[in-house]
């Protein structure tokens, strides 16, 4: 039961940004490849890059075997970013945003490297995750599948989740490519972003994503300032392979390719599903391939290096995947066929652990919480009990019935085991001796008052549920119409809090939801996930709740016609940077998160320059450029629990640039997840880089450092920083 959602959970990073060095292994896979692609027929080649339509194989995507390649017997592609998705015998792990709000890079590469295992056991090839686009619109419905609302934490997340993937010799896939930030409109819409926003916020996770060695990155559906992404040189050839040096391959959303020519020279290099549209027998790729290079409209260099680059990550960047590989043992389409192989190990620990790690207590008025054996307990709300046919009774989970531990759409698994609320809190409330009284089959304002009333404390459950456009729930078409709960979850809790001045309110939510209607009743409200103490809450918001949706400063576009024009007309300003920026008070800001023990922060230190060094020439792989990445600012400080439980604290350290640098007042630089025994304390350190001090010059187009002073901030959210100092560059 999170606090946000068994949906929502968050992570803590360490400090320092660990850059992988990507010349030797992937000058080693082509090795490898190019001596194989040599021999190969043209056919050959692009049979590596033509998906076998959308039921062509066992797997979600999958290209044939090419039998002129020893050991190939065709890649296998599967969703999801939360495991193995169309499988019995897997784990359903915490969603990528209650990883984020763990913030704690250990737990998010644990659960990379155990998803890695699961998707290896089943003998897939590519994991189609993480999923890393930002959470610019509130409502917009995959935020859930991300990692939230700020660039650096989203990177972070990434990158452990690439690492640990890619540890178990699955191939990892970074999505989407480039600017998928809404549902509405995902294949009829062009996203129009500066040059400046897009490097500063957008394109870092793909960065990280780069310097974690990922071995596959996907294409979005939507255009990218007008152009497809799938099809679009400056994307593709210009940001991702020529700034940031891609070495992999490039595969397309399902039905996101367009053409052959455009997509071919534009970067492509693999087309999924494969066929053109759903049952049309015929492929951009393919045969229309081999004979654009027969015309010359695609030059041979070119098919070349597209299967080169799909066989490098084949041979080397997952360690071989020609020797040895597990094969496909299971079938999406026809379960029947499927061997059942159970890959779940010991994960459900890991699983657990996230799940409280990411569990955020809001707010605890008057110490409600933690709960210690009250008298009395009452349970209310259709999301605290298990759903009524089955944990997996809705298409990819496309109906909100029970408790809410994933959104909708292809980023979903199915259960084996899902514990609800109501069962676990029973069992507890049993081995108590505390009374229960329950109203959970609806959310009945009156029947949840009557069981609340008189009880030493009531627990209410609400949700709200978002996900992928191909399915609409409840009226809701991928994106949330609104940010408030579901089934009329204000009502439910200002009606309980009526009758009991000990309402606990439990908010399983895909982001944020309004709560201004009742967070502040005289009654004692509580958002928790922790209910009993047996684990000191210590996730944090990967993005603000404001008080109002108008607060925001982007919102989903919901109506029009031909291809939609969504201007990112907000710039640099999302989540916390906009409510900074404009002096907005935000109910729970960024980074926020309760703890049942305090912490004292103090003895700031800064140390080291970014003077001097060489940097390299502005062109291929200049993001990648060590003097960008090199460590060379440490700020350090003291951190002391100061109260009388065990716990840990998520200290954060903001940047705030000279005004000359066009960015925001504070930006994320730094993050660390510190357990703590009552009274000690312990020095913490973070390393800074010069690309942690610099903006996006357009007119160079390069990154240069900001000069003049930089302040530097360190505390326990984006508004409570406890400690202040700055450097001069």
């Amino acid at each position: 039961m999170p606090l946000l959602a068994p949906l929502l959970a968050f992570a803590g990073l360490l400090a320092g940004w660990p850059v992988a060095v990507l010349a030797d292994q992937c000058s080693t896979g082509s090795g490898y490849a190019k001596p194989i692609v040599a021999t190969l027929s043209n056919t050959d080649k692009a049979n590596l890059m033509t998906g076998q339509g959308q039921f062509g194989g066992a797997c979600i995507g999958n290209t044939p075997k090419v039998s002129a390649i020893p050991g190939h017997t065709g890649i296998c592609l599967q969703d999801s970013p939360v495991g193995v998705r169309f499988v019995s015998g897997n784990s359903v792990f915490p969603a990528e945003i209650n990883a984020a709000a763990t913030f704690n890079r250990t737990l998010i590469r644990a659960r990379g490297e155990a998803m890695g295992a699961e998707f290896r056991g089943k003998g897939i090839n590519v994991a189609l995750g993480p999923m890393m686009n930002l959470m610019r619109a509130p409502a917009a419905g995959r935020n859930w599948e991300g990692a939230g609302g700020d660039p650096f934490l989203t990177g972070e997340v990434a990158f452990e989740m690439i690492q640990g993937i890619q540890s178990q010799g699955v191939q990892a896939c970074a999505k989407h490519f480039l600017n998928n930030e809404q549902e509405h409109f995902r294949m009829s819409s062009s996203s129009n972003v500066d040059d400046k926003y897009q490097h500063e916020l957008y394109l870092h996770p793909f960065l990280r994503s780069v310097q974690a060695n990922v071995a596959s990155v996907m294409c979005s559906y939507s255009k990218f300032n007008g152009t497809f992404a799938c099809e679009n040189d400056k994307a593709i050839n210009g940001l991702l392979k020529g700034e940031l040096g891609f070495q992999g391959y490039v595969m397309s959303d399902w039905y996101a390719t367009h053409s052959t020519i455009p997509s071919a020279n534009g970067g492509l290099e693999m087309t999924m599903p494969g066929d053109e549209f759903f049952g049309s027998f015929s492929s951009y790729f393919g045969s229309n391939l081999v004979n654009s290079v027969k015309t010359g409209n695609v030059t041979q260099a070119r098919i070349d290096d597209m299967a080169t680059r799909i066989l490098a990550a084949w041979y080397v960047y997952m360690l071989g995947q020609d020797e040895g590989y597990p094969a496909v043992n299971f079938n999406s389409w026809l379960g029947f066929l499927s061997s059942n192989v159970d890959v779940q190990g010991d994960h459900a620990t890991l699983i657990r652990t996230i799940g409280a790690a990411s569990t955020i207590l809001l707010k605890n008025k008057g110490n409600v919480l933690p709960l210690h054996a009250p008298q009395s307990l009452a349970i209310v709300g259709s999301g605290a009990r298990s759903a009524i046919i089955s944990p997996n009774e809705c298409i990819d989970h496309s109906c909100n019935d029970g408790v809410l531990a994933v959104g909708w759409g292809s980023g979903t698994a199915s259960f084996q085991h899902l514990v609800a609320p109501l069962d676990a809190i029973s069992a507890r409330a049993k081995t108590d001796k505390t009374a229960v009284s329950t109203w959970t089959f609806t959310d009945d304002v009156n029947l949840s008052a009557n069981a609340a009333k008189g009880k030493t404390a009531a627990l209410v459950f609400i949700t709200a549920d978002s996900g992928e456009a191909s399915l609409t729930v409840e009226g809701n078409a991928g994106d949330r119409n609104d940010l408030q709960a579901w089934h009329g979850g204000d009502a439910l809790v200002e009606k309980v809090a009526s009758v009991n001045n000990n309402t606990i309110v439990v908010v399983n939510s895909v982001g944020p939801i309004i709560m201004d209607a009742w967070i502040d009743n005289p009654n004692g409200n509580s958002l928790v996930d922790i209910l009993y103490g047996d684990v000191n809450p210590s996730g944090r918001l990967p993005f603000t709740i404001a008080k109002a949706e108008t607060d925001y400063s982007a919102r989903v576009i919901y109506t029009g016609s031909n291809i939609v024009q969504i201007p990112y007309t907000e710039g640099l300003f999302i989540d916390y940077r906009h409510f900074d920026a404009n002096n907005i008070t935000p109910r729970f800001e960024f980074g926020f998160g309760l703890s049942y023990t305090t912490f004292s922060y103090a003895n700031l230190k800064v140390s080291g320059s970014t003077a001097g060094g060489t940097r390299q020439a502005t062109g291929p792989g200049s993001a990648l450029d060590p003097w960008l990445h090199d460590p060379v600012v440490t700020v350090s400080f003291t951190l002391t629990n100061t109260g009388s439980r065990a716990g840990t604290e998520v200290p954060q350290l903001y940047t705030s640039p000279p005004a000359s640098a066009g960015m925001a007042p504070y930006n994320l630089k730094g993050f660390d997840a510190i357990f703590l025994a009552p009274g000690q304390s312990k020095t913490v350190s973070f390393e800074l880089s010069r690309y942690d001090f610099s903006f996006w010059n357009v007119a160079a187009q390069r990154w240069d450092i900001a000069q003049g002073v930089t302040g530097l901030s360190v505390g326990a959210s984006s508004r409570d920083l406890k400690l202040k100092g700055s450097i001069t560059n």
